[in-house]
């Protein structure tokens, strides 16, 4: 049994919740301080015993979140930055943000109610004024924090985020009121009707992203606005300054986009029936990308998410197999229970076999064996190689007209690179990047996805340093086709050929009971991609999505 511990509490008046509100503070800066003790006297404390001090460890009380949560609350409401920066794990980055709040963004009369605990998290909603020369305008949104204990004292603090402040801050990002350094946009569907995210909720980053870019291009004039400004962590992440309040009105210029009115509103509709999912819609002839739509519309996962792709990598793979000569449609392929290579054994799901079947076979039915079997064969390199110079991916130069994650094959050896050919490993995808994979077999080469067109600013488009043999592209449509068919996409795109080909994928993830779902396939002259996170098999839980919106034709 460790030292007994007495807690003394010294304090004036603590600071009370009434009906949700936080009462005024009453007592100054030593408000609810806790001192632990182990013995009579702290170490270090005149008249000290030489008892060493009682670190309080294990997890916070209901008395310790409220109260910290409190402190904090009341401190920032009544303006005294200093306290309230004091009752967080990260007071100078604290003092920074809240100092901000009311010199940058300009927000006064700010009212902090406290929600209902969970745990350690305390949720609460903020209620402001923005006012900046003599315009003023309501600032209500709701935000949480999240109580800590203190590593090497054992005191509760809020753990310090910019995002405590508001949601959508990122540390590193400060809100900011002002003249708009770049002019609102008026963003069009291809038919001339204008694209909103009241409308279209998952195109909120979208539009953000090309204020972003065309906003000082397009003809239109600066308001004034309340507005996330980006710090340099988030600009890495190629996130965009986001509008909260508009005070004064600036004027539009007119940026029209590729996005469909129908696809779009079929593709917001689709996302709803899974919990996670996203998904992208493009015209492989030429590249447009026709519809992009996510179920949370926080973070654009379709263009920018960072994912392992599983089996739908194969598509790559199988290419890189086929230019080798190490596969061929027809010839006969190992498929056996297990491989192992590089130290690591790799299954298929439920330990299948194929006994004496073809490559075709292995595809269509993802034996993952099969794959993994010829990593003896390949260079380090070659993966890597093959998705630059074919499929244009993971070389980070795509100009879409809004931030994009091009897609990362790394180069990678022993066990991680044999990973890498069933789509884990190092590889990291989005449905943006797998939908491009489709277009490129379809089309036979590779067009890079824009959402405007290049010619409206002259921008330089990625390309790919080489197409497909007619021989390894005819091999790869057949396997695709097979896969639709037969395979297993075989149920989400029934109806749907004779032109078509699919490919499904499961991507493991560490913690994740469920692996994601993945999706990609083309029909025509529409190619569409999706992933649905903790999803399950992708023939169950994406491809539902993906041909539902391929139905809807070219």
């Amino acid at each position: 049994m460790g030292k007994r511990r007495r807690v003394v509490e010294r304090r004036n008046t603590r600071p009370a919740v009434i009906g949700g509100m936080i009462a005024a503070v009453v007592g100054g800066a030593g408000l609810g301080v806790y001192l632990l003790y182990g013995g009579a006297a702290a170490e270090g404390q005149a008249g000290a015993t030489g008892d060493h001090k009682t670190v309080k460890t294990g997890p916070l009380s209901a008395t310790e979140v409220r109260t910290t949560a409190e402190r904090f609350l009341t401190a920032w409401q009544q303006g005294r930055v200093n306290l309230a920066a004091a009752t967080t794990d990260d007071s100078a980055a604290a003092t920074a943000q809240l100092t901000g709040y009311t010199k940058d963004a300009r927000i006064k009369d700010v009212t902090l109610t406290a929600g209902t605990r969970t745990g350690a998290k305390v949720p609460f909603s903020v209620k402001g004024t923005v006012t900046y020369k003599g315009i003023s305008k309501p600032l209500a949104y709701d935000s949480s924090l999240t109580v800590v204990r203190r590593a090497r004292d054992g005191k509760p603090l809020v753990d310090w985020h910019a995002s405590v402040v508001h949601p959508d801050l990122k540390d590193g990002d400060k809100l900011v009121t002002g003249e708009s350094g770049t002019p609102p946009i008026k963003a069009l569907d291809r038919d001339g009707g204008e694209l909103t995210a009241a409308k279209y909720p998952s195109l909120g980053t979208v539009l953000d992203g090309l204020r972003e870019k065309f906003g000082k291009t397009a003809g239109g004039k600066a308001g004034v606005e309340l507005r996330v400004a980006r710090g340099k962590a988030s600009t890495a992440d190629k996130l965009s300054d986001k509008t909260l309040v508009e005070l004064g009105k600036g004027t539009p210029g007119t940026v029209r986009t590729t996005l469909s009115p129908a696809l779009q509103a079929a593709a917001e509709k689709q996302v709803t029936k899974q919990k996670r999912a996203s998904v992208v819609v493009m015209r492989p002839s030429n590249g447009e990308i026709l519809a992009v739509a996510n179920t949370s519309h926080g973070f654009n996962t379709a263009f920018q998410g960072s994912l392992a792709p599983g089996s739908t990598m194969k598509v790559i793979t199988s290419s890189l197999l086929i230019d080798k000569h190490l596969a061929s449609v027809d010839k006969e392929h190992p498929c056996p229970k297990t491989v192992k290579y590089g130290g690591w054994t790799f299954h298929n799901d439920d330990d299948f076999e194929i006994k004496g079947g073809t490559f075709k076979a292995s595809f269509a039915r993802s034996c993952n064996t099969a794959f993994i079997s010829q990593a003896k064969k390949l260079g380090n390199a070659d993966l890597t190689n093959q998705a630059q110079q074919v499929f244009g991916l993971s070389m980070n130069n795509w100009a879409i007209g809004v931030p994009t994650f091009d897609g990362s094959v790394p180069v990678q050896s022993a066990a991680q690179m044999a990973a890498s050919l069933i789509g884990q490993g190092g590889v990291r995808m989005n449905p943006l990047n797998m939908a491009s994979v489709a277009s490129t077999i379809k089309a036979g080469v590779f067009h890079q996805p824009y959402l405007v067109s290049p010619s409206v600013d002259h921008r330089k488009t990625a390309t790919a340093g080489r197409t497909l043999s007619a021989g390894t592209l005819s091999q790869l449509r057949e396997l695709m086709r097979y896969t639709a068919a037969y395979g297993t996409a075989a149920e989400a795109m029934s109806g749907l050929g004779p032109d078509y080909g699919a490919k499904t994928g499961s991507a493991e993830v560490d913690g994740q009971k469920k692996p994601n779902g993945w999706f990609t396939a083309y029909r025509g002259d529409l190619a569409a991609a999706g992933v649905v996170q903790a999803g399950g098999h992708g023939g169950d839980t994406a491809g539902p999505i993906v041909a539902a919106l391929l139905k809807m034709g070219s």
